[in-house]
This record gives C-alpha cells, sequence and structure tokens, in this order.
C-alpha cells in the first residue's frame, strides 16, 4: 500500500481483499488497531442494526458463574 495525500490528510487503500473479507462498502465505518510498529488490525465497525441484533440475541443471558451483589457494588 502506498501513503497519499488527501486534502489534510494522509490516506491508504484498502486492498481488495480486505474489503471483500470484511464486506465494505463506500460509507462505512472502520477502525484501525496499531497492533506494534510493523501490523495494523482493520475492524468494521458494527452497524447500529448490528448492536441491536446482538443485543437481541444475547436476552439478558448471564453465564452461570456470575454473581451481582448490589451491596457489594455500593460499598464505599
Amino acid at each position: 500500500m502506498i501513503v497519499s495525500k488527501w486534502g489534510n490528510s494522509l490516506a491508504i487503500r484498502l486492498p481488495s481483499q480486505v474489503v471483500e473479507y470484511l464486506k465494505l462498502k463506500e460509507g462505512d465505518d472502520i477502525e484501525i488497531q496499531v497492533a506494534d510498529k510493523k501490523h495494523f488490525q482493520v475492524r468494521k465497525k458494527p452497524s447500529l442494526e448490528d448492536r441491536i441484533e446482538g443485543l437481541r440475541k444475547f436476552r439478558g443471558r448471564m453465564p452461570d458463574d456470575f454473581h451481582f451483589n448490589r451491596s457489594e457494588l455500593n460499598e464505599r
């Protein structure tokens, strides 16, 4: 990839394999995380619909070992 000037910013073009794998389209929101000096990760941010669907799948289920203690949380 080559870094190019785009207005006052710098830009890169994503390889088609990355675009296809992440199912990206124009206007999608992505996150780029730097792993180290030579590696980074690109991730498509979930849309509002994707997040709502995830909440519907969750439907309040907690892990079997989850313990909630209101008194413990409110201790000062």
